[in-house]
């Protein structure tokens, strides 16, 4: 009996650890990497490349994504939209994706920043128009902060740059840890994570509709893989630290920037965030949208384009864009709530 008891605890963990080793296999299956992986002198890293073509009437452009995404999330947003305008590269953070890991540097966003200036430099980009999604914005601004030399212009989309109250969730506290982490991460993530990829992303987008293919198109099962998700905790965990010193270093910022928020993000608090950066970068234009949430890369993808524009040097009334904008998240909503009735009238005749 005392073996038996002795071997099920054992015999549970092995049964976990391999699920999540299972797991991981068939989601790279599921998502190859897109992408190709760079040497950068310390660490290799992953990005896929668009070259400039003949056609293009824009900078290059460098998009970073945010906590807990890989590059497939600003790829599918804005590839499409963007064909045939621009060079692009649509980056790996380092530990994400199928990008290494590299130094402790790099659980740092100007750790990541540089590394994304080496990129760029390997890829033969002398300067190029940063965006920035949440997460990616303290990197973003870390950018503009440490190569201002290659940085044409700054576009922040619901970003994570300043001192927040509340704390983080406690699973990122948990897997940055550094035994139960690693055993957290290995064990218990997997199968607790698939079954929140669902309710998770639709609240990424709440209150915004979020694509219904947006899962099968972006990958985010990705960083449930053991060694990922340790890298976005530590990212996560280190975030408030790091704000916390650089944010009164923004007004170092010289290049034209741009941010646009939603007044509904329920993931990253605007007043604080991108208000913060309206205040501490001299010149910045907000765009604030009604009815918008967390992802103004998808839900409006048309106002993030005007102000890569309004960042080349072309004119743009970038807040009559966002008025746009607000009118068709608005009619939007009317129509949702219209379908809603009448299928809540159905249902109870």
């Amino acid at each position: 009996m005392i073996d038996i008891l002795l071997c099920a605890p054992i015999l549970l963990l092995a049964i976990a650890a391999g699920f999540s080793a299972y797991k991981t296999r068939a989601i790279e299956q599921a998502y190859p990497n897109i992408g190709e992986l760079t040497d950068i002198g310390e660490f290799r890293m992953n990005a896929l490349h668009l070259p400039r073509p003949a056609t293009a009437d824009l900078p290059p452009l460098i998009f970073i994504h945010g906590a807990s995404g890989n590059l497939r999330d600003q790829f599918e947003a804005f590839a499409g939209p963007l064909a045939g305008r621009a060079e692009m590269l649509f980056v790996d953070r380092p530990g994400h994706g199928y990008s290494e890991r590299g130094g402790p540097e790099n659980a740092l966003p100007s750790g990541q920043a540089d590394a994304i200036a080496r990129l760029m430099e390997r890829r033969g980009i002398k300067s190029a128009i940063i965006v920035g999604h949440s997460f990616g914005g303290a990197i973003a601004a870390a950018f503009g902060m440490r190569h201002p030399d290659k940085t044409i212009g700054l576009l922040f989309l619901a970003p994570a740059t300043h001192p927040w109250p509340g704390g983080i969730d406690w699973y990122y506290t948990l897997a940055a840890m550094p035994v139960f982490g690693w055993l957290f991460a290995h064990l218990l993530v997997m199968p607790i994570g698939l079954r929140r990829v669902e309710s998770g992303t639709l609240g990424v987008f709440r209150p915004n509709e979020r694509p219904v293919d947006y899962i099968a198109k972006t990958a985010p099962e990705l960083v449930l893989r053991p060694r990922a998700f340790i890298n976005n905790a530590a990212d996560v965990a280190n975030l408030f630290a790091y704000v916390s010193a650089q944010a009164p270093r923004y007004r170092e910022i010289t290049a034209p920037t741009v941010i646009i928020t939603g007044d509904s993000d329920d993931i990253v608090m605007e007043e604080l965030h991108s208000r913060g950066l309206a205040r501490d970068i001299a010149g910045a234009e907000l765009v604030t949208i009604r009815h918008l949430g967390h992802k103004p890369d998808y839900v409006a993808t048309d106002v993030a384009i005007a102000a890569m524009e309004h960042l080349a040097g072309q004119s743009r009334d970038l807040q009559a864009f966002a008025l746009e904008a607000e009118a068709r998240l608005a009619r939007l909503k009317t129509a949702l709530q219209t379908e809603a009735a009448a299928a809540q009238a159905v249902t109870s005749s």
